[in-house]
């Protein structure tokens, strides 16, 4: 009688995890130092019921279950828990070591990767519980999260650290979220679990970077967030100034960069994981810090999102913090133009032209495209400077990815099988994917087929997205190179969220797909 009467309050104080109830959370409190009250909580996973089979808890739940004497499972039968993926209770008074305990479901048990959606599936399965999991704690006030690994402890951890995270830069104290710590249960796989905090807060410094306002992340405060987060990390940061960029004759670039009293910022960053003398993998990201169109206004509604149009800049500082917390033996160099794109008498006018580093003429036909024509200098500069291996450069440049595919992939155009190849499988490790689109002459004679100039920055026709690619392959001749459009991803998140991310607000992404990316490069034997 006594266990039944414990099981119906477990089942009366339970709540399902999508919806943002508040609890009282009756169970353990730790007293910390400074006189607070600390909270235990933990996720564990749940496996999805396969025909007659009852839904099945994983191997740390299972503990759970025996040292409580099965009420664990008890509760799960008689809420009805199935085990489908995101779906899930907290359950209280069940453990005495824990004021919360969050049963998630995992989806089937062994799944692993789809070709049809070339996707790991085992993987983001435990990214999506961990993070539904953590964040339903998280909104009852519990201070300490352990993670249940569910045999990807990495993926786990990635889960769960994108999830509980929370932008505070502009909120006053007593208004500031609460950050649980996290950490891992009952698995002793430490150092995948250690990877996937390093991938998850380097995205987590992509979303601060990308979301802050604009006037709090000018190209100087950009350039000085960038030293601040990589100096101490061992690497090579190098702020080049308007009287640099002037003489290294980067016209291109200042032609947008002054139309706005921000004085534009180039930087350079190197990390050195092997000899000196290898050829580095060159990374170019767009740094617009506020892109309001120039004389192309863009429309008034919806404009402070273009405040993430240096997202693509954020990812880049983001993945060298990560390449070098992770340690990996390849040399990786950076190069972020930053500069604003506004409106003025000294703005650049439609028709205006530009010669480039490499002598050809660029006509500027519409500012509202600035993006290709702030890459183009820095792009010829930093392959002339360091003779790359391969150039990869990222950008949120047109609508046309957007309307493609939406919030579901990163837009990929490349003049490499292989680099793609490394791109989608990268992708579809770290659950944020990319899809190869074309670079065709087609679409290279829509903008070279000129008369009065040998390139424009918007090309002729509907397919932007393509265009804008073409015109980027124009100044990469002579070397394996990939393009990627994050217009899509790396914004606000609106359409088709993905569970461990945030509503509303900058994603981040494709962070830990770059991360990865550069992981295959530097051990391309690991499997």
């Amino acid at each position: 009688m006594n266990n039944l009467r414990q099981i119906h309050c477990s089942l009366k104080n339970a709540c399902v995890l999508c919806k943002p109830h508040v609890l009282s959370s009756v169970g353990v409190r730790f007293s910390c130092g400074d006189g607070k009250t600390m909270a235990r909580g933990v996720v564990v996973g749940l496996y999805q019921k396969e025909g007659d089979k009852d839904p099945k808890l994983t191997p740390a739940g299972h503990k759970i279950d025996q040292r409580v004497q099965g009420k664990l499972m008890k509760a799960i039968c008689e809420t009805k828990l199935d085990g489908r993926l995101g779906r899930g209770k907290v359950f209280h008074n069940i453990d005495t070591e824990f004021a919360a305990v969050a049963v998630v479901g995992v989806g089937l048990e062994g799944i692993g990767f789809n070709e049809l959606e070339m996707l790991d599936e085992g993987m983001e399965f435990v990214r999506v519980a961990a993070g539904v999991g953590a964040r339903s704690l998280q909104k009852q006030g519990i201070t300490n999260v352990l993670v249940d690994g569910m045999d990807y402890a990495e993926q786990a951890a990635e889960g769960s650290q994108l999830a509980v995270w929370r932008f505070p830069d502009n909120l006053s104290k007593k208004n500031m979220p609460m950050v649980p710590t996290l950490e891992l249960f009952e698995s002793p796989d430490h150092e995948g679990w250690t990877r996937g905090i390093f991938k998850a807060e380097a995205q987590n410094l992509a979303r601060r970077l990308s979301d802050a306002p604009a006037n709090c992340m000018t190209p100087t405060m950009f350039a000085q967030a960038a030293v601040d987060a990589l100096c101490p990390c061992g690497i090579t940061v190098e702020v080049r100034t308007m009287d640099w960029i002037e003489a290294q004759r980067l016209n291109a670039f200042l032609m947008i960069a002054k139309g706005s009293c921000e004085p534009p910022v180039l930087l350079e960053l190197s990390y050195c994981g092997t000899a000196p003398d290898d050829k580095p993998i060159l990374f170019v990201g767009k740094g617009i810090t506020f892109n309001s169109g120039a004389l192309n206004l863009r429309p008034c509604r919806g404009m402070d999102e273009y405040r993430g149009s240096m997202s693509a800049a954020a990812c880049c500082v983001a993945m060298m913090r990560c390449i070098a917390a992770l340690s990996l033996p390849i040399n990786v160099t950076c190069i972020i133009p930053l500069c604003e794109n506004m409106p003025s008498g000294m703005s650049a006018k439609p028709g205006d032209v530009v010669t480039l580093l490499n002598g050809k003429s660029m006509a500027i036909r519409d500012l509202d495209k600035a993006g290709v024509v702030v890459l183009s200098d820095p792009l010829l500069y930093g392959q002339k400077t360091y003779l790359p291996r391969l150039v990869v450069d990222i950008a949120t440049l047109n609508t046309g990815v957007k309307k493609a595919f939406g919030g579901g992939a990163t837009g990929i155009w490349s003049n490499s099988h292989y680099i793609w190849k490394q791109f989608q499988r990268a992708g579809s490790i770290s659950g944020d994917r990319v899809w190869r689109l074309p670079l065709w002459q087609y679409y290279r004679r829509q903008v070279t087929d000129e008369r009065a100039y040998d390139l424009s920055n918007n090309g002729r026709g509907l397919a932007t997205s393509c265009l804008a690619a073409a015109i980027l392959h124009e100044l990469v001749p002579c070397v394996d190179w990939a393009h990627l459009d994050t217009r899509g991803t790396g914004l606000l998140t609106k359409y088709g969220l993905v569970p461990y991310l945030t509503k509303k607000r900058m994603t981040g992404r494709p962070t830990r797909t770059l991360v990865q990316f550069v992981y295959q490069m530097a051990c391309p034997e690991m499997k």
